[in-house]
């Protein structure tokens, strides 16, 4: 394959994922059903002080980037476009995407955005120009204090959750769902979108 094709391949991944990421948090948030941690946590600035949800996550996964330094983890480009992003891609979907009234139908947008959220993490992980904010933060507590990546996962998420709810947040089923079904889902994504080692190579990891 031609080397500016291997480009294209990764840069449509990253920007498409990046995209669909963005929108699938803002379907699974008029679901009214229950979102992920980070999702709660905008959500409760949103609530208390009125910011807006997509601008509250680009604030703190700015924020997330500057606890990176001490943690001695360099970000990708797909790091920085990932904090920059999703946020203004969520406004996008919630200014399109309206609460169902009939429930049955607020299951199916909760599952169409899971399920969309988990591809789009295969996609812009797969694309491998870096992982998100949050993902290396996990990543960085671990190769610098020997943390293991599951409890430093666990307690951020919990901690971001606890305060989103406090601040009004929505917490419900969908974000026990969220928690069980996006590792698996995002997993096989990763496996079928994952570019290449010598792709990644050819293009600059």
């Amino acid at each position: 394959m031609h080397r500016g094709l291997h480009y294209l391949r990764r840069w449509s991944q990253l920007l498409s994922g990046l995209f669909l990421f963005g929108f699938a948090a803002a379907m699974m948030l008029r679901a009214s059903l229950g979102v992920d941690p980070w999702t709660v946590f905008a959500e409760g600035f949103h609530v208390t002080w009125g910011f807006g949800i997509g601008w509250v996550i680009v604030v703190s996964g700015l924020v997330v980037l500057l606890i990176w330094i001490p943690l001695r983890q360099r970000p990708g480009i797909g790091t920085v476009l990932n904090a920059l992003l999703v946020g203004p891609f969520m406004e996008v979907g919630l200014a399109l995407v309206e609460t169902p009234e009939n429930f049955v139908q607020r299951v199916i947008l909760f599952a169409a955005g899971l399920l969309m959220m988990g591809i789009a993490s295969g996609l812009y992980i797969g694309a491998r120009f870096g992982p998100g904010p949050r993902d290396g933060l996990m990543v960085g507590f671990n190769a610098r204090f020997g943390y293991p990546m599951w409890a430093v996962r666990t307690v951020v998420e919990v901690t971001v959750l606890l305060i989103g709810w406090s601040l009004g947040g929505s917490f419900g089923v969908g974000t026990v769902i969220f928690a069980l079904a996006i590792g698996p889902i995002a997993q096989r994504a990763i496996r079928v979108f994952r570019v290449p080692d010598y792709l990644a190579k050819d293009t600059g990891k």
